[in-house]
């Protein structure tokens, strides 16, 4: 589980309900149901309005990734690789085919199957690089759900400041209704401004970040299957792919 994230997120909320309190208001000022619909509902629909029923869905799909993120083991992957290397290097690329049902990753069994039908150095190259290409392509598109929820949020709430100003000039007559609107008004710029720069961002700034390094670690597969099928010394593929790792 990645722990940063909840503390985070925790942290930025209290610090703001926390500086509500320290200047004297009350935390129920801010609890506005009608800027709450405003804001959310406005923004979840102009998500969905810009993206794909397939990029939408994967967008929501990805967001416990920010809490408890793909595991990315460079270390074990390198391990893993040169293992192989050694059991090539001694039986040949056929004494890797028991392992291809072991492995619970589709992209990892496509790679070691390519490797032991012999294909060419440079065929499973590409054809590995496309799977990686479009995997960064869709996975990254699904993390711009939330970029883009964070681009409408504040202007949503500017629409819902404005909503709400114009409920107060309708009822300048009665008193009695000019606080509600003023302080849906106020609420909503708040929702819209917070929700973009504390949830909506930040979710997507950290999303692109995990596939970043998924990425990355399917990099060093190829690199490694690729050494592997040139009939390289294990002990080198080792050093080259030691580079990917922090």
């Amino acid at each position: 589980m990645d722990r940063i994230s909840p503390i985070g997120l925790i942290l930025s909320i209290a610090a703001i309900l926390g500086g509500q309190a320290l200047e004297g208001g009350h935390v129920s000022s801010l609890l506005q149901v009608t800027a709450f619909i405003i804001v959310v509902g406005g923004t979840l629909g102009a998500v969905m309005l810009q993206s794909s029923p397939a990029v939408f869905l994967a967008g929501v799909r990805l967001l416990p990734w920010v809490f408890r993120p793909p595991r990315a083991e460079f270390r074990g992957m390198l391990e893993q690789i040169v293992q192989w290397g050694n059991t090539a290097r001694r039986g040949g690329l056929l004494a890797l085919e028991p392992a291809i049902d072991s492995l619970g990753d589709s992209y990892m069994r496509k790679g070691v199957q390519l490797l032991v039908d012999g294909a060419e150095p440079a065929v499973l190259r590409s054809s590995l690089e496309l799977d990686v290409e479009t995997y960064e392509d869709f996975h990254k598109q699904a993390a711009k759900v939330w970029e883009a929820a964070g681009g409408y949020a504040p202007t949503i709430g500017i629409l819902g400041a404005v909503l709400g100003l114009i409920h107060v000039m309708e009822n300048l007559s009665d008193p009695t209704k000019l606080g509600a609107g003023i302080a849906v008004a106020f609420v909503a710029t708040i929702y819209g401004v917070g929700s973009a720069n504390l949830v909506f961002l930040p979710v997507a700034n950290k999303l692109k970040s995990i596939v970043a390094r998924q990425v990355k670690l399917k990099e060093m597969v190829i690199d490694g299957l690729e050494a592997i099928a040139n009939g390289e010394n294990p002990r080198n593929i080792e050093m080259r792919l030691e580079g990917y790792i922090a």
